[in-house]
């Protein structure tokens, strides 16, 4: 049972919107009880706080917010240290609209790839569409050190935990993504990075689809 003068944070250890949020709390350093949820069997406690029953939700005291978004701004305004959007308002706006891409060109997709109800067919043409998408924005990662910034944000920490997954949905990126695959070998790396995965994930990256 999480303390009541912490933050809990129910999460799917198999989710890349529950990883969204777990990756913003250990960029920030944030004292939480994260509470494992496996599909289909939702803790009385979740149920009493969130009318969807849905992860990732966060509680903090009695507040409960379960929308990644809306969570991770949360955090980033309860906790703004260090920060994860920059300061003056137009670039604000910028982030937040990179953010809706990597949700609508490729969050979405990952989504639709992992739909059981997703068949064969459909699946392995979402996955070349995934797999072109991200090569093809690859070289602007040769750029910056982070997606579009010097500094890492909110943006990384959407895209990062669904690269981490492409093995598992049977993707592999080509040599030609090589600005991609170092963004990506630099940012794993990362000590909040490595503190936010689960033991499910940690597996992730030598699992193949069947």
């Amino acid at each position: 049972m999480a303390a009541t003068n912490r933050l809990a944070c129910y999460s799917d250890p198999a989710d890349h919107y529950s990883h969204r949020v777990r990756f913003v709390l250990a960029e920030k350093g944030v004292s939480v009880d994260i509470i494992d949820v496996e599909p289909g069997h939702c803790p009385i406690k979740l149920a009493e706080v969130n009318p969807y029953s849905s992860v990732p939700t966060l509680v903090d005291r009695d507040l409960a917010l379960y929308e990644p978004n809306v969570i991770t701004e949360y955090l980033e305004e309860r906790y703004p240290h260090p920060p994860l959007l920059p300061v003056y308002p137009v670039a604000r706006a910028n982030t937040r609209l990179l953010m809706h891409r990597v949700q609508r060109d490729w969050c979405a997709l990952v989504d639709r790839i992992g739909d059981s109800r997703t068949s064969d067919s459909i699946r392995l043409q979402l996955r070349k569409e995934l797999r072109e998408s991200l090569t093809g924005v690859s070289p602007i990662f040769a750029e910056m050190a982070y997606f579009m910034s010097e500094e890492i944000s909110l943006v990384d920490c959407c895209l990062l935990p669904i690269l981490w997954r492409l093995p598992r949905l049977g993707i592999e990126l080509p040599g030609a993504a090589k600005p991609m695959l170092d963004y990506m070998e630099r940012n794993f790396a990362r000590a909040a990075f490595q503190a936010s995965l689960s033991a499910v994930e940690r597996d992730m990256r030598q699992e193949r689809p069947s």
